[in-house]
């Protein structure tokens, strides 16, 4: 599955309608967030996580979207499981986003 961009225009539908949601918040300036990009994705190819959908959000320009998670720093990721936050936190290694996963799947 492809990790797909979401705005403040979409985001609520989009963590609303999937059971099961990892949204990864960036910026465009944060240097740890490109280095985690390329392993977020290899993560939504995983198929240990086929039911998820993974979501990335530009935290400067989703105030809305970045509020309803809390986003502290960057890299953020969040988990929603039927619309709901599960989790929130800042971090920059793949254990720990794949830790938040396996929480809601």
């Amino acid at each position: 599955m492809a990790v797909i961009p979401a705005s403040d225009q979409d985001f609520t539908t989009q963590v609303s309608t999937h059971a099961q949601v990892v949204v990864k918040y960036h910026a465009d300036w944060c240097g740890a967030c490109k280095l985690i990009a390329p392993k977020f994705k290899r993560m939504s190819d995983d198929e240990r996580f086929k039911d998820v959908l993974f979501l990335e959000v530009n935290a400067e320009l989703s105030p809305e979207a970045r509020k309803a998670a809390g986003v502290s720093n960057l890299p953020f990721f969040a988990t929603f499981k039927n619309g709901q936050l599960v989790k929130g936190g800042f971090t920059a290694k793949p254990e720990s986003v794949e830790a938040m996963i396996a929480e809601i799947a």
